[in-house]
């Protein structure tokens, strides 16, 4: 009886040893974070509780991929990883390609101890265009001429569809600089001179990240759905403004301009969810805005309560000081001290790592800073559903340069062509072209090349020359693809005066511009057209009747050679799809663009924005000259 009892007794102490160590094991498995139906502040919570400095460290900080593995990113936690400008995972990579690349980072991320995933991070200002058949859309100097916030908002939902299609979840877009003065090297990133027009050019973010909600309060960063991206405005703030245009440099005016012309693309990013911001190399009245606390924590997160993350641009800590990286313990105090919270760190992450646990360590950095920086990016990758969906989807790819993509950046084109003169009055117009003639000429340097078309920030951080490496149609072949199938197309890139007098040339179409380049490597004080083309100009419309098309990333010099030209077309940087140039020249749609910026006499005017007191233009502020279509049919390739 006795050895029953205990028997029995000893089977309920199992049964409860087992109960107790299951509900145990049940505990230690739910954990906050993971929990769907928790709210994101209680899922960010608990998972900030549960890091050390090392990982909370980690996740503040953005790799460049070459310098990165899965076994980095789990050795160090790392939050995000990004390509700089032509960073690429194979030479002419295909989207498959782009996404083994970002899964194997991501099963780094998803092997460490809390399992918090990375994004992956690129530029993608105008389309997806590091990456090989991506569709280029007209930079943004372009798109500020069309004066279409719908249009842009169609393009940056195609943006972020292509960007997916290569499973990277972050573009560093839009840029809402207000380029004042054409000598800088980054003004065709910015849609206008004017802040109203660079506001109304914000719909683009609702495109890359979709509509916020109505039930969300304004101000809250929103990012929806597999086929959308995390959106970042920049370069906050006052990169536009700089002395002679030159980059990274010092913006030296009052509180009050700056917020009347430089800010207000802030104002209107945020209002409509954006979800990062980028802070500039440059300085506001000789401070860093790196190391700008009053207007980065001051203004932007406590006065307009931003509440996304501010993240740093490519090195920019090191940028602090001159010359660059002379002592970056301080840089780091400073930027973080700032309120930035995440930083581009390409490769010595290391010191970063090391230099920012000394700093929280010996308290010159509170932990409460560190945990405002890492509850504002876990905030986002909570928002953005990537806890539970961490890898790239396949299924996307077929969406990289599709058709219907490559349509719109055709309306894109056609919109964005600014028409500036049509023939010597308006009773003697030249356009639209007629196309059934018996031979026309097409010269240029930039007729036939897709590569000078895009411009800088093309496969390329500096843009590439040629059509080889992308994926797109010239304005020769636009040409050839538009007018009737008995007129003669002739190609000569820099004729003589002899050639073009003595070939019975209907008309001339001459195509030049600038060379493609980017950030301070397009810094110019002399604004002139490439090699050439002023020689082109003289040479063929000194002989025929012709049009020229500027191909440019601002205003060039031009005011010398206007009396020779019939017809004048500011063209931008209009991308992959030449058709759409062709489409106004020939009369199929018509001109509607807008200049989006003033085009200067001289650059001794400079710098001249409208409004200013010695406003003086070649072409004002908002000028452009109309036609009407002049034909029912419509063309699509």
């Amino acid at each position: 009886m006795y050895l029953e009892e205990m028997a029995k007794i000893s089977i309920i102490m199992v049964g409860l040893w087992l109960l107790v160590s299951w509900s145990g094991l049940l505990d230690t498995e739910y954990t906050k974070y993971k929990d769907t139906k928790q709210y994101i502040d209680t899922r960010v919570d608990d998972l900030v509780s549960r890091m050390t400095l090392e990982e909370k460290i980690g996740q503040m900080l953005q790799i460049e991929r070459k310098y990165a593995s899965a076994d980095l990113v789990k050795k160090y936690f790392l939050g995000s990883i990004m390509s700089e400008g032509g960073s690429i995972p194979v030479p002419q990579a295909s989207a498959e390609d782009w996404i083994d690349m970002v899964n194997e980072f991501q099963k780094g991320a998803l092997s460490t101890r809390l399992g918090i995933p990375m994004f992956y991070g690129i530029d993608a200002v105008h389309g997806h265009g590091t990456v090989y058949k991506a569709t280029i859309f007209p930079h943004n100097i372009g798109l500020g001429a069309t004066r279409d916030p719908e249009l842009v908002k169609r393009i940056g939902a195609a943006t972020a569809l292509e960007v997916r299609a290569t499973g990277i979840h972050y573009v560093y877009a839009p840029c809402v600089a207000v380029c004042r003065d054409p000598r800088w090297g980054r003004c065709y990133e910015s849609y206008s001179e004017d802040p109203k027009l660079v506001q109304d050019m914000t719909e683009i973010i609702p495109g890359l990240q979709g509509d916020v909600p109505d039930n969300l309060p304004k101000g809250v960063p929103f990012i929806t759905g597999k086929e959308k991206v995390i959106g970042c405005a920049k370069h906050y703030v006052g990169d536009g403004g700089t002395i002679d245009g030159i980059d990274e440099h010092n913006t030296v005016i009052d509180r009050d301009e700056l917020m009347k012309i430089h800010m207000p693309g802030y104002f209107s990013s945020i209002s409509k969810g954006v979800v990062t911001i980028m802070v500039s190399y440059s300085s506001w009245n000789g401070v860093k805005m790196h190391a700008h606390h009053d207007l980065i924590t001051g203004f932007l997160k406590n006065t307009l309560h931003f509440k996304g993350f501010v993240i740093s641009d490519f090195e920019g800590l090191d940028r602090i000081t001159s010359p660059p990286h002379a002592n970056i313990t301080y840089s780091i105090e400073a930027g973080v001290s700032a309120g930035i919270d995440m930083f581009m760190v390409p490769k010595l992450y290391t010191e970063f790592i090391d230099d920012l646990t000394m700093l929280v360590k010996k308290e010159y950095i509170p932990m409460s800073r560190i945990d405002d920086a890492v509850r504002r990016i876990l905030w986002v990758k909570f928002m953005m559903g990537i806890f539970e969906n961490p890898f790239a989807d396949y299924s996307l790819v077929r969406y990289l340069g599709i058709q219907e993509h490559r349509q719109l950046a055709m309306e894109a084109v056609r919109k964005s062509m600014v028409l500036l003169k049509n023939g010597e009055s308006i009773d003697k117009p030249l356009l639209p072209l007629p196309k059934k003639v018996p031979k026309i000429l097409v010269a240029g340097s930039h007729a036939d090349n897709v590569g000078y078309q895009c411009g800088g920030w093309t496969i390329e951080w500096q843009g590439v020359s040629g059509n080889n490496v992308l994926k797109g149609t010239t304005i020769l072949d636009a040409v050839k693809n538009t007018v009737d199938p008995e007129t003669t197309v002739i190609f000569k890139e820099n004729p003589d005066i002899e050639f073009v007098k003595s070939n019975g040339f209907s008309y001339a179409i001459v195509v030049v511009g600038e060379h493609p380049y980017a950030e301070m490597h397009g810094d110019s004080m002399n604004l002139t057209i490439a090699d050439s083309g002023p020689e082109t100009i003289t040479n063929v419309c000194g002989a025929i009747e012709c049009v020229v098309i500027i191909i440019s990333g601002r205003p060039v010099v031009i005011e010398p050679y206007v009396g020779l030209i019939d017809a004048l077309v500011a063209g931008w940087l209009p991308g992959s799809e030449g058709q759409g140039v062709a489409d106004v020249l020939f009369g199929d749609y018509g001109f509607t663009g807008k200049l989006p910026r003033t085009w200067f006499k001289t650059v001794d005017q400079l710098p001249m924005n409208v409004g200013d007191p010695h406003y003086d233009p070649l072409f004002p502020f908002g000028f452009g000259l109309s036609t009407k279509p002049t034909t029912k049919g419509f063309y699509f390739s």
